[in-house]
């Protein structure tokens, strides 16, 4: 068993709503019947549970029932998304717009189109880590299809000013898929506000468990086409087959319950965790904040500190991060502060704090001391 020590990893993944796992659970033993076997009394309770689920998914984003499709997470997402446009637009065009600072699950992705013949753009940041939107709009031409760009970012928590770039890719009649993995469940978020045509998010990242997310599709100003990434079977209107995990979606729809009903309490709790541990850390002289101050998700902080600061000794006992989850066996610098403009002895001094609503003031206050006793 693991210690209990204090976590501040949270855009890594999060802990499981206690009351989240208590409703998952009989759907493992008790309730375990397959959604699609309706001519019994188990599968349509199990069909019961997947609707109840997709109305509280659909209501925290606000969105059509039938434009969600559930996946294994983020990732799949993703590649559903990118490859299925890439794919069903073949016709139209076969350009691509993303960013430098995407996560890997989109970058990655990219690369293997570009194996297919896609043509990438990958727009760079400022120091800020924002987007030039003059820059995107020139970058857009007759064989562009859609625009990747994600909400808030993994490592930074910089927010992309996604309404003013979903009008853009309006007026150039391009699609527009966005990340927002790290954004949904933790601040609101309204597809239909936002603009964007499809969305991917997890539900680990605010409170649910791992393995189990989904992908909204519009079907509407636009009807968005896919063309699905696994066959097997006509589940999900065709778009994703295989059983439908019952027990992780009705656990992702309490999850988004949940999430909705105390998104203003949670904000106030971890905005201000988040804005004492900088204001305290930022009297060490030479310390920075990474990324965007005005423009940031309210629960990340990233971090430059002095060389002097021994920071990487107490990752251990407080559980944050050089980076994304992702890439911390790498032994490459952070493509994002690398796209940022950092150098390499400044990207090794950066750390990712994140929060969430099971963190104390009490252990902020024991980070904080800690990280001041380590210069």
């Amino acid at each position: 068993m693991i210690p209990k020590l204090p976590y501040f990893d949270n855009n890594s993944t999060t802990c499981v709503d206690e009351e989240v796992l208590q409703y998952m659970l009989p759907f493992f033993n008790q309730n375990y019947g397959n959604a699609g076997s309706t001519n019994h009394h188990y599968g349509l309770y199990a069909s019961v549970a997947i609707e109840t689920a997709t109305k509280q998914v659909a209501k925290l984003i606000n969105c059509e029932d039938a434009e969600l499709i559930f996946t294994s997470g983020a990732t799949e997402s993703v590649n559903l998304a990118l490859k299925g446009v890439y794919e069903a637009y073949a016709d139209k065009g076969n350009h691509i717009i993303t960013c430098k600072t995407e996560h890997k699950a989109v970058l990655d992705c990219c690369h293997y189109l570009e194996k297919k013949g896609a043509k990438i753009t990958y727009l760079g940041v400022d120091p800020e880590g924002m987007i030039d939107l003059d820059e995107l709009k020139s970058c857009i031409t007759d064989k562009t299809i859609l625009l990747c760009l994600m909400t808030a970012n993994n490592e930074t928590g910089v927010i992309h000013p996604i309404e003013k770039i979903s009008a853009i890719c309006n007026e150039m009649q391009i699609l527009f898929f966005s990340d927002a993995t790290q954004f949904i469940g933790k601040e609101r978020f309204d597809v239909q506000e936002s603009g964007a045509h499809l969305v991917a998010f997890s539900a680990h990242k605010f409170h649910g468990p791992k393995g189990i997310g989904a992908l909204y599709v519009s079907r509407k100003n636009p009807r968005v086409n896919l063309i699905p990434q696994v066959h097997g079977g006509a589940q999900q209107n065709g778009k994703r087959a295989g059983t439908l995990n019952v027990a992780l979606i009705a656990a992702l729809g309490k999850t988004a319950e949940i999430a909705e009903k105390q998104y203003w309490e949670n904000s106030a709790h971890i905005s201000k965790l988040k804005n004492h541990f900088e204001h305290q850390l930022l009297e060490i002289p030479g310390l920075r904040i990474n990324g965007s101050t005005r423009n940031r998700l309210h629960n990340t902080s990233n971090l430059c500190f002095p060389p002097n600061y021994k920071v990487k000794e107490l990752m251990k006992k407080f559980a944050f991060s050089s980076g994304s989850s992702c890439t911390t066996h790498s032994t490459e610098p952070s493509h994002v502060l690398n796209a940022m403009g950092f150098d390499k002895e400044e990207i090794k001094n950066s750390y990712r704090f994140s929060f969430s609503k099971y963190n104390t003031l009490e252990e902020v206050e024991l980070l904080i001391a800690a990280i001041q006793s380590a210069g």
